[in-house]
């Protein structure tokens, strides 16, 4: 009734267990036959109990999705700070979403359908939000906190 993923070389310092999220979200896209939004990046050690935890090298992962064209990163929320290492230029360019739990990760990286849900039922957004886009991004994050 689960799944169970277990790298055993995820944690060597040279690699680390920052694909985690991206695994989960993978699993899920194909147990769930919802594809994955190909403009999102995403990064985060995943608990066996779903949550996110912080990672390394968040400027190196975030310029790299910047290059790609990404303009939306998911985030362990205890890396925010880091973004202050960016350039403002690379700040003001990018949406973050900062997430504690899987769950969190889950309910922002799948592309929506136009036409409804899984089970035909119309989605309704929240105010301000846009399809196929998350509804609580942080936009310029290290800015808003200044």
């Amino acid at each position: 009734n689960g799944v169970h993923l277990h790298v055993p070389a995820g944690a060597v310092p040279k690699d680390g267990p920052s694909a985690g999220v991206t695994m989960v979200a993978a699993l899920a896209s194909l147990y769930l036959k919802r594809p994955v939004r190909a403009d999102v990046a995403m990064t985060g050690e995943i608990t066996l109990s779903g949550l996110v935890l912080p990672i390394g090298g968040v400027k190196e992962k975030v310029l790299a999705a910047r290059r790609a064209g990404i303009k939306t990163v998911i985030l362990p929320k205890p890396n925010l700070q880091e973004l202050d290492e960016l350039p403002p230029e690379v700040r003001a360019d990018l949406t973050i979403l900062p997430v504690e739990t899987i769950d969190e990760v889950l309910r922002s990286v799948f592309v929506e359908s136009p036409a409804g849900d899984r089970n035909g039922h119309k989605r309704r957004l929240a105010v301000g939000a846009r399809r196929g886009r998350p509804q609580k991004a942080v936009k310029k994050t290290a800015k808003s906190r200044a």
